[in-house]
């Protein structure tokens, strides 16, 4: 080889190691670190998940000096946030490090001062060293260097105001940690604002109810099989696949996506829950659905025994076999105090009028039993006095186990397409012309 070709052939090599080194399509993506290693904010280092789809890294939301640790879709054009660590407690200069101390993660301001961290007891761990990894699916864990499975510690366990694929929502009633998504107080103020979507396991069956404060605007109904009975939108997508756990280790909610070219999130704002997604080729986030999407959503906007129907727009209808409460404000269209009955039960003769394409009731004074046949729902309403209506746990492979309501029922919607069989109690000699609801 002579002197111009070796000439050229390192030249080459030199510009081929240039292009490895820094184009951002061959350059090799970091989403892990160690215990000797640090992000900072002037650095502007990131961490990026494997796939490109996301990336952990300092960003200041707004003209005021508050810097904050977060995690945000990397492809998405329009900037999107996931995750925030720090979120109550915003760094308050552009002096930032992340590293690993101690077995903890810890976010350090001015004077080295702990603004964030793990917060993990000594019992928590019994061998080093530890890393940090932010995963393909947006979760940012830490975890033994030398172990592929099992976390120390993940994002996913603290959400913020977005519900992204594999998360869950829910109570792991190991460690008694409830996960539920907060609001951002403002569009550049990512601090907890008043809205949070959260699990209610409290009283009755669990459902997700949408808080503003502590008052209940909007809930979800109880899962039955393939979705929940107040959000029929959700059913019937190809690239959703929709997950409800409900074991002596958690009782949670999580999907996951099919088709992985497409993004979708679930985020809380101040006055709705909105369901995103990012479907190529458009590249831009559209909305899926939006709750409370009318008046019917509102929690009771229409009394005991009476249902929200927007036809043609929202309105309170009465149940066959009741009459308004209130005649004079039912009138004027307020239907708060629901409905009353016609005619008293005889609980011996007594049978039961079917409403379908509806959202079940308020399950706090309901009971469910997984265990029984479909066919002996009926029977086993007909044999408690207290018991005024029923619907099918799960409708899944024509139906197993029952939801029985004893009182009143309230907060009901009925709606085109959606939603699930309700039976509610009648006086079998007086109301029972018909068994449908039109």
């Amino acid at each position: 080889m002579n002197t111009y070709q070796r000439s050229y052939t390192f030249s080459f090599l030199l510009v081929f190691v240039v292009l490895i080194l820094f184009h951002p399509a061959l350059s090799t993506h970091v989403n892990t670190l160690s215990s000797s290693e640090s992000l900072t904010i002037s650095s502007k280092r990131v961490l990026i998940s494997p796939g490109g789809v996301f990336e952990l890294g300092f960003f200041k939301p707004s003209g005021r000096s508050r810097w904050y640790l977060g995690i945000r879709y990397r492809k998405v054009s329009k900037t999107t946030y996931a995750w925030v660590a720090n979120r109550d407690n915003p760094l308050s200069n552009s002096i930032g490090t992340l590293k690993i101390s101690s077995n903890n993660l810890v976010l350090l301001g001015q004077s080295n001062n702990t603004v964030w961290s793990t917060n993990l007891t000594s019992g928590n761990y019994v061998r080093s060293p530890v890393e940090a990894e932010l995963l393909p699916n947006g979760n940012f864990v830490m975890r033994y260097k030398e172990s592929s499975s099992g976390f120390l510690w993940q994002s996913f366990d603290f959400p913020t105001d977005t519900l992204l694929p594999e998360m869950k929502l829910g109570y792991d009633l190991k460690t008694r940690r409830n996960r539920f998504l907060t609001s951002w107080r403002s569009s550049d103020d990512p601090s907890s604002g008043d809205t949070m979507y959260k699990l209610n396991i409290r009283r009755g069956l669990p459902e997700f109810i949408l808080m503003h404060g502590r008052l209940k605007s909007q809930r979800s109904g109880p899962w039955n099989g393939i979705g929940f009975s107040g959000i029929p939108e959700v059913q019937g997508l190809n690239y959703m696949v929709h997950n409800y756990t409900e074991n002596s280790e958690e009782i949670a909610y999580s999907f996951h996506m099919t088709n992985q070219s497409i993004y979708s999130r679930l985020t809380v704002n101040a006055s709705t829950l909105n369901r995103f997604t990012w479907i190529p080729p458009s590249w831009a986030w559209s909305t899926l659905w939006a709750t409370p999407t009318d008046k019917c959503d509102i929690v009771e906007i229409c009394g005991p025994y009476a249902y929200c129907y927007r036809s043609p727009y929202p309105t309170c209808n009465c149940i066959k076999g009741f009459v308004p409460k209130n005649q004079g404000n039912w009138k004027f269209g307020d239907g708060s105090d629901g409905c009353v009955r016609s005619m008293r039960l005889n609980c011996s003769g007594d049978g039961f009028l079917r409403l379908n394409n509806m959202k079940l009731p308020d399950t706090v004074t309901a009971t469910v039993d997984r265990r029984i046949d479909v066919e002996k729902c009926e029977e086993r309403c007909l044999s408690d006095c207290n018991c005024t209506s029923f619907a099918t746990a799960d409708v899944r492979a024509g139906g197993v186990g029952c939801i029985f309501w004893t009182g009143e029922i309230v907060d009901i919607r009925k709606y085109d397409v959606g939603g699930q069989d309700l039976y509610v109690r009648l006086n079998y000699a007086a109301d029972l012309g018909s068994s449908i609801l039109m």
